[in-house]
């Protein structure tokens, strides 16, 4: 998407000979990206254009009160107007630019600006050309994220599909051996056969009960009844006592529940695997702006590097990339007989 928009920025100025540009795309809370930028002055691009990811200006205004619906003329611009009240560095004599909706139909998904020195209008016929570029980058967009959707449907699919491969291929043949080991331990009479058996039965159910949460993982069922439901069942499936603490109520966006759906199962899978104890507590809190989870148990740990730098385990390195991949911060704690603690927090 960033390289879309760069590439398509820097050709429209290319083109229109104007100089400078810059494209926000916005979320439906009022929440804001610098997503592209093309020679942008000094007053707006020092630390790393920190001028330009925070704080309000009149054309996200116009945008989040639903009165941005075509190209326009902005009189001035009050970053600029902002850089030189503090006297911060040089504006390249850049004071005005137009703004224009990035849009698809009724659905709009950004803000398009440019503007060059000196300039302090926008005739018709310019705004007409932008708002004509505008509808085009909007419906490339829009594109994107069906594409983007399409690949998050045809993922799930093969999970599925996977899914029931396992359930009705490996799970089967588990329960069969299982079966049969149960059987061998009755009908044999020698001890050390009868323990043979008795362990490989032993095994086939170990197996069986990892191949199901396995196939769980795949297609999750239950968040039909909330995360909290979900992860206690899939707690009690591997035979792990999983104490709860609910702060705050919210009905969490489809994406941010998956995401902590699966990094609930990871957290507990290692708990069951790993810790050598069967209680783990759970503590979810929603606050105003994000949501927390924490799971942590009193087991036997490991040497944990704080700074993340070095992840132990493909699991753990999952649990970081989906919590990132949400703009939200993973942190784990660990160190040898004091337990483990990992804590999510996710913007919402």
């Amino acid at each position: 998407m960033k390289g879309l928009l760069s590439e398509v920025l820097a050709k429209l100025l290319h083109v229109t000979g104007l100089e400078t540009g810059w494209i926000f795309l916005m979320e439906r809370d009022g929440s804001y990206e610098l997503a592209a930028m093309e020679n942008l002055p000094p007053a707006l691009s020092h630390s790393n254009c920190a001028p330009m990811c925070k704080g309000d200006c009149w054309c996200i205004d116009r945008y989040n009160n639903g009165r941005l619906y075509k190209a326009i003329n902005i009189i001035e611009c009050k970053r600029i107007e902002d850089a030189l009240f503090e006297k911060r560095a040089d504006t390249n004599n850049l004071t005005h630019h137009a703004t224009v909706p990035l849009r698809a139909g009724e659905e709009k998904f950004g803000i398009l600006n440019v503007g060059a020195p000196h300039k302090t209008h926008f005739s018709h016929e310019e705004l007409a050309l932008l708002e004509s570029i505008a509808f085009q980058i909007g419906t490339a967009i829009k594109r994107i994220k069906l594409t983007e959707r399409e690949q998050e449907n045809a993922l799930t699919a093969e999970r599925n599909r996977l899914a029931r491969d396992l359930h009705d291929s490996v799970n089967q043949l588990l329960f069969s051996l299982s079966l049969t080991a149960k059987g061998g331990v009755a009908l044999t009479r020698e001890q050390e056969t009868k323990e043979t058996f008795a362990y490989i039965q032993d095994l086939a159910q170990e197996a069986l009960s990892e191949m199901r949460a396995l196939i769980w993982q795949l297609r999750p069922r239950g968040l039909e009844n909330g995360i909290i439901s979900a992860l206690i069942n899939y707690g009690e499936m591997l035979d792990l006592e999983v104490k709860t603490k609910v702060t705050g109520v919210v009905s969490l966006p489809g994406i941010v529940e998956e995401a902590m759906w699966r990094i609930g199962q990871e957290a507990l899978a290692n708990c069951k695997k790993h810790s050598q104890q069967s209680k783990v507590d759970l503590m979810i809190t929603v606050e105003k702006n994000q949501v927390k989870m924490v799971i942590s148990d009193n087991g036997c740990g490991f040497h944990c590097d704080e700074s993340l730098k070095d992840i132990p385990t493909l699991g753990l390195k999952s649990m970081k990339d989906r919590t990132e991949f949400l703009n939200g911060q993973f942190n784990l704690k660990s160190s040898e007989k004091q337990g483990t603690s990992i804590e999510i927090c996710i913007p919402v």
